[in-house]
Order: C-alpha cells, then structure tokens, then sequence
C-alpha cells in the first residue's frame, strides 16, 4: 500500500479487520518490520488521538519517529502557486516537501478543510501535494474531506460491539459553536457504505453532505424517527456543504442533541463520537457517561487501525 487516504485503499475489508485483530492479540508481533525505517508525522492543525495513536502504532512496529508541528517550531509555508512571496511565509511547500521526504521512509498529514474555497478543500490540494512530490509513502491523519484512520477505528469498534451480523447504524449531525469541516461524517459514511450494515443518516435540511459520500445511504431528516431501533448512533457536527453556505454554520438547535430522550428510542444502542467532544452540545453528560458509551474503545482502536496502515506500508519498501 504506497498511500492511505480513502476506504478504497485498504482493500478488502474482512481482510483487514482480521489483520487488525491479529495485531490487537499482540501489537508488537511485527516489531521488526520498522527498524532503521523512520515516519515522519506532519501537523497543520492539532491533534491529539491523532498523534498519540499514530506515534504508538510505529513504536509497535519499531519505526523512528519525527513529528514536525508546521504552525509551531516551523517556516510558515506557503501553498498556492503564482503566489509573489513577499508575506510572512518563507517557503513554499513544493520546495519543502521534498526536503522532508529525504529524511524518512513514510509521510503522515494532518491538514483540515480551511473553508475558503471549497474548491481548494475537495481537491485535497495539501495532501496530494505531498504525495505528488514527496517521492515518499503518503498516509492522512485526516485530510480536507476524509479521516480515514478514524473510520478503519470505527469499523473495528462496531465489529467488536455488534449483537447482530447486519447492525443499524446512524451517523447524527449534532449542534456545535464553531463550523467543523465534514472531513469524519464523510469518512463515516464511506466506509459505512462499504459494509452490508445497515446505514443510515440524519441531520437537519441544509446540512445534507457531498453526495459521493452519501451514496446509496438513506437520509431521514426527522432525527426521532432515525434512531428508531438503532443498534450504533455516531454524533458528530459538521459545517454546511452546499452552495454559498459552505462552512457555514446553519443551526445550533439543541433539540439534536444527542439525549436519553433519543436514545430510548433505539434498540439499547451504542454511543460513538471521534472526540474530542463538546458535552451538552452534541451529547449529554449521562449519554456519554453511560455503559452504552464506546468512545473509548473507540478512541483504542486509533491505535490498531494505525498499526494495520503501517505495517502494510512498511511491507512495499524494499
């Protein structure tokens, strides 16, 4: 695997989760693997499962580590072409990509959706550079669109928590202060649909997501009627996406909020969230306090989907 920043490019699914598994049984089993190989871990925004799971899973496969914070510590870069560079950025990140891919094995980015041009946030323009120029091994640690890391987390949780061979599952959109990208609902929804579960999402007109990653998903806009029976609800905010309302934020209706009021419509269903997450905005405290909260088992599982991306890399260098 030369480069990991979609559900298409983990292959087969059972395949995987059964290497995630086998590396959860014991996660230093490919401890090997990673000598004298260095990753290198590149942050536009911040993170913390992120880096904390992402460093643990190459310490597992006995890789080096560099972790480079681009906005501390960092030249401020520059990433548009035909820009005249008389700012406050010294470099350009076409010169600085391959000077970083000279000194590691494999790349890691983390850069979020800027919601200035949505044109500028779908094309991945930051991530596709680095894999364009890196000559380097290139996986996201969450992209402008997608956080893929955290939807191969999600799908073991679910694998491991399910009660039924075809659970129903519901992504929830959830009030939030500030306009998030829709980097993780879409992820979600893309390798949901990569399953035979049976899928779901809900969210008030208006925030309806980009329709490649809807697919064939249903969408019910009436939130009670979509916890109906439910066995999983993933909560989760993002910012608008269609039209001139792209990153904005539309609502911040509490009556969305995930409660006991809609959780007792389910069937006894698990609570999932990538966190961080803003309590009493997108769930109330005894929601996420509660026996059927799995954020972190959730937050676990950061650690093995890593390892399994990794390890597949690290087995294409020669």
């Amino acid at each position: 695997m030369k480069q990991f920043t979609c559900v298409q490019d983990i292959g087969d699914l059972k395949s995987a989760l059964a290497e995630a598994f086998e590396i959860k049984k014991n996660r230093f089993k490919f401890v090997e693997l990673g000598r004298n190989k260095t990753l290198m871990m590149i942050f536009f925004n911040s993170s913390l499962r992120t880096r904390l799971s992402t460093q643990k899973a190459a310490t597992n496969l006995g890789m080096n580590v560099i972790v480079l914070d681009i906005n501390q510590g960092a030249w401020k870069l520059e990433t548009e072409r035909g820009v005249i560079m008389d700012g406050d950025k010294p470099e350009h990140l076409l010169e600085a990509i391959p000077v970083m891919g000279c000194y590691c094995d494999i790349i890691g980015i983390r850069s979020f959706a800027r919601f200035e041009s949505k044109e500028f946030d779908y094309q991945e323009t930051i991530l596709n550079q680095f894999i364009q120029y890196s000559g380097k091994p290139v996986f996201s640690m969450e992209a402008a669109t997608r956080h893929p890391l955290q939807s191969f987390a999600d799908l073991i949780t679910i694998e491991e928590y399910k009660k039924t061979p075809r659970p129903k599952v519901v992504l929830t959109w959830a009030p939030h202060p500030r306009p998030l990208p829709q980097a993780v609902p879409n992820s979600f929804a893309e390798w949901m649909n990569a399953t035979d579960y049976d899928f779901l999402i809900t969210h008030p007109e208006g925030y309806e997501l980009d329709p490649q990653f809807v697919d064939n998903a249903k969408v019910e806009y009436d939130q009670m009627k979509a916890f109906e029976g439910a066995d999983f609800i993933y909560a989760k905010s993002w910012a608008a996406y269609t039209g001139d309302n792209y990153g904005r934020v539309l609502s911040t209706d509490r009556n969305w909020t995930v409660s006991k009021r809609q959780m007792d419509v389910t069937n006894n269903a698990f609570f999932m969230h990538c966190l961080p997450v803003r309590r009493n905005m997108i769930v109330t405290d005894d929601v996420i306090e509660s026996p059927q909260s799995i954020v972190i088992p959730e937050a676990a599982n950061r650690e093995i989907s890593a390892t399994v991306v990794l390890k597949r890399m690290l087995e294409q260098i020669p």
